[in-house]
């Protein structure tokens, strides 16, 4: 794909607006840079749960490994309780002063909060104190994530003309992505290449400092970078709200509501396949965990490299069908690929790459469809916050309750969930107004 000509082609002047070489540049730095950015910040918050067995080790008592992992996973979860906090008190901090101060911001405290778990000592060094620095650490993580979907989110797709809005969109997802991949080629090759000793004592940590150094990166790109043209027409007409979460409640109600049931079936799924499989596959099956990681790494692959592609197709026939597509597929697919698991590299792949297949429909479309429910005065906190209640929810406890599940030996129903999950979204799918084509201010 040239990214360069679909942005030429999405811009301003392939709209009507006259040419303008500097404007297309502007429009790729602006895709780039939040792209990037939004990339290794997500190493971070992906790396927990590719080593949430070690970590369990690590922070918690030694003595039932079982209950140390859902100690571990409950941290996880609890990270994703700041998300809402995180996502009305940042989100409304661009909505006030910008995407650009707004992404900054977020990008620093994960990148902290990264090397601050890399640096704490373990449970047999400092006792309890050691699970606590881990849980203030994810808290922070939290709520950084909370705020950076609806900044990221408003300012990539505020950079597309209508057109190339999806296309925009698609790649904070590709950025998700990309970091969840980076994450996983880290597990990888710690795993792969250390003694399970080594990677108990400092590999893991190390996997956590790069994170941290790439964050750093994701800092200065967005430093470089103007703000978006929506959000200083807000500014300069007056329209910037003094309560821009009030503002999307009380003005907003049926477009925040939609959010969340977008939400539900997306966010449940993304993190059982793209973040937790190989976990999970390794509890249930026995398969080894750099195989998962190895099946998790090439599928990733697919799945970064289709995303755009993706929001070229939603931009061409809606949000509508592609998303109904998705939900609608695991609705009837749900049972038979978490049946299919099994101890190998081959009965694990084909299950993961059709489960990340499916989810393009969502993740391509997930930014550009929040983001056309509300006028750029309130998008950002409108992206964010409801988003973030659905993934509270939803996203952030799926480890805790497929690994539950797992221990009390009702890993067969998992698929009910996801199922019951889906009928949801996909109900809301069908029954939301079409917004391809929708003036966008």
């Amino acid at each position: 794909m040239n990214l360069k000509s679909d942005l030429s082609a999405g811009s301003p002047a392939a709209a009507g607006a006259p040419a303008s070489r500097k404007l297309n540049a502007k429009q790729r730095k602006a895709i780039v840079a939040g792209t990037i950015g939004n990339t290794v910040e997500w190493v971070d918050w992906a790396l927990y749960s590719i080593f949430a067995k070690i970590i369990a080790d690590e922070f918690f008592p030694k003595g039932n490994g079982a209950v140390a992992l859902l100690s571990t996973l409950a941290v996880f979860a609890v990270g994703f309780v700041m998300r809402p906090v995180g996502a009305a008190v940042l989100g409304a901090y661009a909505d006030r002063h910008g995407r650009k101060k707004g992404m900054t911001l977020t990008v620093a405290l994960m990148a902290g909060a990264g090397f601050a778990i890399a640096i704490t000592p373990s449970y047999e060094q400092i006792g309890l104190l050691s699970p606590l620095l881990l849980l203030v650490a994810r808290l922070v993580q939290g709520f950084s994530a909370g705020g950076e979907f609806g900044s990221s989110s408003a300012f990539l797709v505020e950079s597309a003309a209508r057109g190339r809005r999806a296309f925009a969109g698609s790649w904070q997802q590709v950025s998700v992505a990309g970091g969840v991949l980076i994450a996983s080629l880290l597990g990888t090759l710690t795993t792969s290449t250390l003694s399970d000793e080594a990677l108990h004592s400092w590999g893991w940590r190390v996997a956590f400092v790069l994170g941290g150094l790439l964050g750093l990166v994701g800092l200065w790109l967005r430093v470089s970078v103007e703000d978006t043209e929506s959000f200083t027409a807000s500014q300069d007409s007056g329209r910037t709200r003094t309560n821009p979460v009030k503002a999307m409640f009380v003005e907003h109600p049926a477009a925040t509501l939609r959010v969340v049931g977008i939400t539900v079936a997306g966010t449940l799924t993304y993190y059982i396949w793209v973040n937790y499989l190989p976990t999970y596959a390794n509890l249930t099956t026995g398969i080894p965990l750099k195989t998962a990681l190895l099946s998790q790494t090439l599928c990733l692959v697919v799945f970064v490299i289709a995303l755009p592609f993706a929001g070229l197709l939603s931009d061409r026939v809606g949000r509508k069908p592609t998303m109904a597509a998705f939900a609608g597929g695991f609705v009837v697919l749900a049972w038979p690929l978490l049946h299919l698991l099994g101890d190998s590299f081959w009965s694990l792949f084909p299950v993961q790459l059709v489960g990340m297949l499916l989810i393009l429909g969502y993740s391509s479309n997930c930014a550009v469809i929040m983001a056309e429910q509300f006028p750029a005065e309130v998008r950002a906190t409108g992206i964010a916050l409801p988003y973030a209640l659905a993934v509270a929810v939803f996203g952030g406890t799926a480890p805790y309750v497929t690994t539950w599940m797992h221990e009390s030996g009702h890993s067969g129903l998992l698929w009910i969930y996801v199922s019951v999950a889906s009928l949801i979204s996909l109900v809301v799918y069908l029954t939301m107004p079409e917004t391809k084509d929708k003036d966008f201010k």
